[in-house]
């Protein structure tokens, strides 16, 4: 089944809410708002691939990049279901914002998980771009498309891992952690995050319009700088570690992996 473009938006767009207003009811019942990280990630992946089954290009193009989008989402929402969700307290943020609400938190929180299904729409984007670019399938932009998608997914594996093992760690309770890849960047696993929304533009080189694929890096850029990622992180860093990361703040790259500098306070 193929339809044009308009159907394939609608449709994604319906189905994207469907899961969020259902993941709603579930966060009603469990009182517990982390299930919406899952939701965006995993809304992202099937409605890559249903981007991918129902439109009409040349089918190893758009099975690749709806592939690549599939398999990273899927990666990503199992870790957030195992970080997050399954035994875990509401994060920090939630609460936060069940508090303000007070009573009006259900309806608070409903706005919250529908706005995932646009935001599901605006960076499926890239995707669909990728999907319709004519050029033969396995230049060298694709082949550093794909060399820059194993890196990025393999780097916040890495750094997920490497976070995991350290808050597990018994006697590293209260302290930072600069195990691995965290001693190079302090946010290394946003790093290898934004950089996988690269993969798209490059699938992309060459399609008419290949400048909507920088929405990704873009969009991703925004929401870890100004919205819900690096701001929310230091601030509950600081507030729990105080001076060590603080410390950890003046010798170590907030987001590019670099060598540590000195501390010279």
């Amino acid at each position: 089944m193929t339809l044009n473009l308009l159907h394939q938006f609608v449709y994604g767009i319906l189905g994207a809410t469907a899961l969020m207003f259902a993941l709603w009811l579930v966060e009603r019942v469990r009182a517990n708002a982390n299930i919406v990280d899952v939701g965006w990630t995993a809304g992202m992946g099937l409605t890559a691939l249903f981007l991918a089954i129902t439109a009409s290009e040349q089918l190893p193009r758009r099975w690749l990049a709806g592939g690549l989008a599939a398999l990273w989402a899927l990666r990503l929402a199992w870790h957030l279901v195992v970080d997050r969700v399954v035994g875990k307290p509401e994060d920090g943020r939630y609460v936060a914002l069940r508090k303000r609400w007070g009573t009006r938190a259900p309806y608070g929180f409903l706005a919250l998980f529908l706005a995932q299904a646009v935001l599901i729409a605006a960076f499926v984007v890239p995707f669909r771009v990728a999907m319709a670019a004519e050029r033969p399938l396995g230049d060298g932009w694709d082949i550093l498309a794909i060399a820059i998608w194993f890196v990025s997914v393999a780097g916040e594996t890495l750094a997920d891992a490497q976070l995991a093992g350290f808050r597990a760690d018994p006697t590293t309770r209260g302290q930072v952690c600069q195990r691995g890849l965290w001693r190079y960047s302090r946010h290394p696993n946003y790093f290898f995050e934004w950089l996988h929304w690269w993969t798209y533009p490059l699938l992309a080189v060459g399609q008419e319009w290949w400048f909507l694929t920088l929405l990704g890096p873009a969009l991703m850029a925004l929401f870890l700088f100004r919205v819900t990622g690096i701001p929310a992180t230091e601030a509950h860093a600081i507030a729990s570690r105080g001076e060590a990361y603080r410390r950890y703040q003046r010798t170590t790259s907030v987001f590019f992996p670099w060598f540590p500098k000195k501390d010279m306070t």
